[in-house]
């Protein structure tokens, strides 16, 4: 990789990391559902004008914008609503890479390696850690942990439907099915949260809007999506996946420093613990028990 191409998978995964803070950000005057779904209006508009509609199955369209787009977004951004730290929520949020094994396994037959299955497990321990630490009280609402497991799973069925649709004899460019997705999760968006919300907040979150939610949400859709996919999905066509993947494993780590420096989050030795546990699985996922950068 190149050394310009390596700055620019730093730089998303800075905004990657960053990502969760600025949500909480975004949260502080406006529904989750809401905030969301407003994303989601910048990420598709005007550029569906531009942009070519993926010749991908309706179906497909759907099941992935659906799942990646609404379902871990619409939980994600509830459970930092309920106080998940958004510093744990980066962590969290990676077991879709774990949930990814296993439905790949039962969806396309795919084996499981030992690697997997020992990262597996040890994400799976770090889990139980954090969920001991909401029990005792350390400040992590077991509801906001939830639904941050929930988003995961999202993140993991809409990975099934994203390997489905590049499957297909004519692959669509990345930023023609980020913006085209972005389209379907609208109005799913917009209707839960007038069933949750009620018009009367919706409307208020409108007219009371100010600078850091208007900040928060430019980010949001044009940095951290537009950009950060677009990025992403330039660079994993450049290069072989094992040169780029394994990067996102710093994403928690500028989640967590970020939630720290923004928004004053402190973490207790057992929350730093489940965390590190995660990680580590994570990290035995991608390269098993080996440095990164040495030969199998």
């Amino acid at each position: 990789m190149t050394r310009k191409d390596a700055l620019l998978a730093l730089t998303v995964v800075f905004i990657w990391g960053m990502n969760f803070a600025v949500i909480k950000f975004g949260l502080h005057n406006m529904p989750p559902l809401m905030l969301a779904g407003l994303r989601f209006v910048l990420v598709a508009f005007p550029a569906v004008f531009f942009v070519a509609r993926p010749k991908i199955p309706l179906p497909l369209l759907l099941g992935y914008a659906l799942t990646i787009s609404f379902g871990q977004f619409a939980f994600l951004f509830s459970a930092l609503q309920f106080g998940m730290p958004a510093g744990l929520a980066s962590v969290v949020l990676q077991a879709q890479a774990f949930f990814t094994i296993v439905l790949g396994a039962f969806v396309f037959g795919e084996r499981l390696q030992r690697k997997q299955i020992a990262g597996i497990a040890l994400a799976v321990g770090g889990i139980l850690v954090l969920i001991q630490g909401s029990i005792n009280g350390q400040h992590v609402p077991l509801l906001g942990f939830m639904l941050t497991i929930a988003g995961a799973f999202s993140w993991a069925s809409g990975n099934i439907f994203n390997k489905k649709i590049m499957q297909l004899p004519e692959r669509p460019a990345t930023m023609s099915l980020v913006v085209w997705s972005g389209l379907v999760p609208i109005i799913p968006f917009m209707l839960a949260s007038l069933i949750f919300d009620g018009p009367d907040v919706m409307a208020k979150s409108l007219i009371e809007i100010d600078l850091v939610t208007i900040s928060a949400l430019i980010y949001l859709a044009l940095l951290a999506t537009i950009v950060g996919y677009g990025i992403w999905g330039t660079l994993l066509g450049r290069y072989e996946t094992w040169r780029v993947a394994p990067l996102s494993l710093l994403v928690p780590v500028v989640g967590i420093a970020s939630a720290k420096l923004l928004l004053n989050e402190n973490l207790s030795t057992l929350q730093l613990t489940g965390a590190a546990l995660i990680v580590a699985g994570l990290y035995i996922n991608v390269f098993g028990l080996r440095l990164p950068g040495t030969q199998k």
